[in-house]
């Protein structure tokens, strides 16, 4: 390095150190706090901070990891559980797009911009500016945060808030960055994995990039991690690296010795499997003794199908299996690194889902409308070759409700399946503790953690020039010292909406609605610390209680400008409608709706005719 970059960063770092010592308000407190937990060394001129890895996992179910009542073999997701410390009672968004939003900010993700992945707004939702499913100028990331006080930032995975250049990661603080930024691709090859999209957009700091032939995604994106981390190692600053995998959105794939290892595992079906991983969670005590479990209306009767079908299906499982397993493989290979080149001990890792499993696999494999909209994507869906190159794989309802065992609904709807999810924290200065922490936590609590983490103030009403939103998440600390039991206090209130989805958390208790195909559209009420599951509505036996949260619901969409959908809205036929419209335009859009409509009076003018 050049002796004059090394001055100036020198000089910036001990700016720096003052600019949080003396000029920020509060932050001696959070600079002690880090030094109590062993992050920090005091009686030095320039603190040791740590490295921050932060991985996160792409609609991983609840149970799917060995830690938290799982088959799958995570060896090193259960290595970092059994040093660190996991939660489960964790809570995030249930898609996406708002997840990574209030994952990197700490802010709501309708104050954020994310409301929901852009892909499924509606016009008339649209027309606002907290509306467009992209990441706002009124946030700020911790990457921009961390890099202001003098770490390497770096980012490899999928990002899916937005794609235009002052949008990308490597306009929103991260240094180097390899980025996916739909909300989805194929993990073998450069291609999009549905028709909304002409191309699957990768980018290299902040340029368009081809990925390369031996690609796939959970081996090159570590590869990547390793390559950036390895580059300024020689400056011992400290880093933090951002990995958001591809891994389990669809298509479902992995390599064929990963999908070797679950042949025959799941030949009993999912509903032998939700009871299996509901017994072993209970008996590692993520969940109560004595809760309980719905069947979801979307279960099938494994026993009603034929052997071929079931041969089908259970390798269907076995592909998810596998790629949940080789994405643990990778992040081993990650975390040796760190371990050979004198950086293990000085990490701290935090690994999380960005949401429940996705239910999105046609249950009829052999459907010709299935198979014909595949061979146009250039996907088969053929038994043999199922996960490998070329093939598309997802999973199906049942299976994805075994994925969130115990809990009932998935990704995109706000029960506990869609919005409940694995936390590890795990690493330098974090103590191991025994069992489970049971304190409800919240996807905006992640972005206050890393800051005392490393030592770094939130940003205040201003940032770069411009007015910013506050973070509203609470720092995790506390719990991970082990000096508090729980961080949010009983009578604080946490809302949260998706598309007419929508929940409210205090304390134990959680009001909940799911609109159709599979909700009832009416508020429930449920105590999710003795009934994860969500089996016992509570709202005819407590109405004081959920007539005031749905008060303080109704407080929250004010204040924070949800908007309704319309009765009529459908998250699939929107990502349809946007699609064709983001790619051909708005004229063929109107074409196709125009032909849809007059069609079956053309087919009836024919009939009339030919009689």
């Amino acid at each position: 390095m050049p002796l004059r970059r090394a001055h100036g960063l020198t000089q910036i770092a001990l700016a720096t150190l003052a600019w949080m010592l003396f000029c920020q308000p509060g932050m001696a407190g959070d600079i002690g706090s880090a030094i109590e937990v062993g992050l920090l060394q005091p009686g030095k001129a320039s603190p040791t901070r740590p490295n921050v890895v932060l991985i996160l996992a792409d609609d991983l179910g609840f149970s799917d990891l060995a830690p938290y009542g799982g088959e799958i073999n995570t060896p090193t997701l259960s290595a970092l559980a059994a040093s660190g410390v996991s939660f489960s009672n964790y809570h995030t968004a249930a898609s996406c797009a708002p997840s990574r939003a209030m994952l990197l900010t700490g802010v709501d993700s309708h104050r954020a911009g994310v409301p929901n992945i852009p892909e499924m707004i509606p016009p008339e939702q649209r027309q606002h500016a907290h509306y467009q499913g992209v990441l706002g100028r009124n946030v700020v990331t911790i990457a921009s945060l961390l890099q202001d006080s003098g770490y390497h930032t770096y980012m490899a995975g999928k990002w899916h808030l937005g794609m235009t250049p002052d949008l990308l990661p490597y306009s929103r603080g991260f240094e180097r960055t390899l980025s996916m930024a739909d909300s989805g691709a194929d993990n073998w090859e450069q291609k999009p994995y549905l028709p909304i999209y002409e191309k699957a957009n990768w980018f290299a700091d902040g340029k368009e990039f081809e990925l390369p032939n031996d690609f796939y995604s959970s081996r090159f994106l570590i590869d990547k991690t390793i390559e950036f981390i390895d580059g300024n190692l020689s400056d011992e600053q400290p880093f933090f690296a951002y990995v958001p995998f591809q891994a389990v959105h669809m298509p479902v794939q992995a390599p064929q010795e990963f999908i070797d290892r679950y042949m025959g595992v799941y030949d009993q079906g999912w509903e032998v499997l939700r009871r299996e991983r509901h017994k072993r969670a209970t008996d590692l005590g993520v969940i109560p003794a004595g809760s309980t479990m719905v069947t979801m209306s979307t279960t099938e009767d494994w026993d009603e199908l034929s052997q071929a079908e079931k041969r089908y299906q259970a390798k269907r499982m076995a592909v998810y299996a596998a790629m949940v397993e080789a994405m643990d493989h990778h992040l081993g290979r990650l975390v040796k690194h760190l371990k050979a080149n004198g950086q293990y001990d000085n990490t701290v890792f935090i690994f999380t889902s960005d949401n429940g499993s996705e239910a999105s696999g046609s249950v009829d494999p052999d459907n010709a409308l299935t198979r014909f909209a595949l061979a146009r994507q250039g996907y088969t869906n053929e038994y043999d070759s199922l996960g490998l190159k070329g093939s598309f794989n997802s999973l199906p309802p049942s299976f994805s409700s075994a994925s969130v065992s115990p809990l009932a609904f998935y990704k995109f709807y706000s029960g506990e399946g869609g919005m409940r999810v694995p936390l590890i924290v795990a690493g330098a200065g974090i103590k191991q503790r025994e069992g489970f922490s049971k304190a409800f936590t919240y996807v905006t609590d992640i972005a206050p953690t890393v800051l005392e983490l490393t030592a770094v103030a939130a940003p205040g009403s201003r940032y770069g020039g411009r007015v910013v939103e506050p973070m509203i998440g609470q720092t995790l600390l506390p719990l991970l010292r082990g000096d508090v039991e729980q961080v949010h206090a009983d009578n604080e209130a946490i809302g949260y909406e998706l598309a007419g989805n929508a929940a409210l958390f205090q304390g134990d208790y959680k009001i909940v609605i799911n609109r159709g195909p599979l909700g009832d559209n009416q508020w429930h009420l449920f105590n999710i610390a003795t009934d994860p599951g969500e089996t016992k509505d509570l709202a005819g036996k407590m109405p004081g209680r959920l007539q005031q949260m749905l008060s303080l619901y109704q407080g929250y969409v004010t204040d924070n400008g949800v908007l309704p959908v319309l009765p009529n809205y459908n998250d699939r036929r929107q990502v349809a409608i946007n699609g064709l419209q983001d790619r051909f335009g708005r004229k063929i859009l109107l074409f196709l709706l125009s032909l849809v409509v007059l069609l079956p009076f053309f087919i009836a003018y024919r009939m009339r005719r030919r009689r």
